[in-house]
């Protein structure tokens, strides 16, 4: 990781999202950076030459000036709010299958092979490198069973630099033998010992933070839940993630595992998991009760449009309907659940996924727009992870997570940028025919972390 020690200071054009539907383009923007990586100084319609009397009068001296040119431009870091990380090395494989024949034969025999430290500590090397080389600056991650690997899982994103919520994934029914926890018991008892370790690694959590993580109600029995539950309750500023209404299939197989609950909303709020702090992936099939219920409760939702339409069922989202009632929505990429690791095909998935529901729905108004996708991406992001007050957005207060797009011929990527373009024009092609090429830089913190 190449650190910055010194203030940094950009000049150009800046993009980021007000709110879902708004996009705001900062032309000839000046923005400063502090050393410790926080934004200091936003302002608009500095001309080039300007630039040193406002660099001075901050009281800043013998700083670069980092000049973007034609085709460049500043956007927020993305946010993956829902990532698998065993899963990096399995992309691609099982697809058509249903959720639970492609948990049992391609993901459960694939996470089994962190019981192997040093296999850990190989792929998850891989696995954050590739995520930052696509602009992946925060992550969600459920590490895999292992409590040993998901240490090393936390520890390598505190040494490259990736902001993330980690998890020990709990799961101790309803899995083979070969991967799944002793007991219910033994799952807490890992997590309160990974627990403590990321608190001792990164005692600020200013990068790296312990996120609870039962995978599913389907692989935990009330036990497990109750203990998470309870974690939850003295832990007043942990998040907390899991799966919810992903499937026909998982949704039944819930419910006859608990047919006290008419719905998932109801079984994990019963157990202390469904609050402001819940990162609920999916969310396909809710019904309205359910809708309200995630409004209520202030729960984001973290859609993953790729892996959604992949699987052995086409999954549509609800999309609409959590913006238009204001609930929390990000994009993630769900690793090995579909075919692609990148923010990028989230974005341009979830436009066709909104396509494919107005279809089905013969209702046109259930379009989401790529404004509305690049908000989900960044500033929605941000919120479902609980750290809407710290990135997403470029403000005075904020922190420098960002990524430098240069669209210009030499990047060698596709983008198919002509001399008359204007900025919105440019932004839309990188979003929408861009790729890791066109991220020329990725900042955390302040810091430049792509290799």
């Amino acid at each position: 990781m190449t650190t910055s020690p010194s203030p940094q200071v950009f000049h150009g054009t800046f993009i980021h999202s007000i709110t879902p539907q708004d996009v705001e383009i900062i032309i000839d923007g000046l923005l400063v950076v502090s050393a410790a990586g926080k934004i200091v100084q936003i302002e608009r319609d500095v001309s080039l030459e300007d630039v040193p009397k406002h660099v001075t009068s901050l009281g800043i001296s013998d700083v670069l000036v980092n000049v973007l040119q034609r085709g460049e431009f500043l956007i927020p870091g993305f946010i993956d709010t829902h990532n698998h990380a065993p899963q990096w090395a399995q992309r691609g494989l099982g697809g058509g299958l249903e959720i639970m024949e492609w948990l049992n034969t391609v993901t459960f025999p694939h996470e089994s092979k962190f019981k192997d430290p040093e296999y850990a500590r190989i792929t998850y090397a891989k696995c954050v490198d590739g995520f930052l080389k696509q602009g992946v600056t925060t992550a969600s991650y459920y590490g895999s069973l292992h409590g040993e690997a998901t240490k090393i899982l936390a520890e390598t994103c505190l040494a490259k630099g990736q902001r993330a919520l980690v998890g020990k994934c709990n799961m101790a029914r309803n899995a083979p033998d070969f991967y799944r926890d002793e007991s219910s018991q033994e799952s807490l008892d890992t997590t309160e010992d990974f627990i403590a370790h990321v608190k001792k690694l990164d005692p600020e959590g200013r990068l790296v933070q312990p996120i609870l993580t039962p995978r599913f109600a389907i692989c935990c029995d009330a036990e497990l839940l109750a203990g998470i539950g309870k974690i939850a309750e003295r832990e007043q500023d942990m998040m907390i993630q899991t799966h919810f209404d992903e499937s026909p299939e998982e949704v039944t197989v819930t419910r006859e595992l608990f047919p006290e609950f008419g719905n998932e909303a109801d079984l994990y709020e019963h157990f202390g998991l469904f609050n402001e702090r819940t990162i609920m992936a999916h969310c396909i099939y809710p019904n309205d009760y359910e809708i309200g219920r995630l409004k209520d409760r202030d729960v984001g939702v973290a859609h993953c449009p790729v892996s959604n339409s992949t699987g052995g069922a086409f999954g549509a989202a609800p999309i609409r309907t959590y913006l238009d009632k204001g609930i929390k929505v990000g994009l993630g990429t769900d690793s090995g659940g579909g075919f692609s690791s990148s923010i990028l095909d989230a974005i341009r998935q979830s436009l066709i996924i909104s396509n494919a529901r107005a279809v089905m729905t013969k209702d046109r108004s259930v379009l989401v727009t790529l404004k509305e996708a690049f908000y989900m991406a960044t500033l929605g992001g941000a919120k479902v992870c609980g750290m809407g007050d710290k990135i997403g957005t470029f403000a005075v207060g904020k922190e420098f997570d960002a990524l430098r797009i240069s669209t210009g011929e030499g990047v060698g990527a596709s983008t198919l940028v002509e001399e008359d373009d204007v900025i919105d024009v440019v932004f839309e092609k990188f979003l929408m025919s861009g790729d890791d090429r066109n991220i020329a830089s990725v900042y955390v913190q302040g810091r430049s972390v792509k290799l």
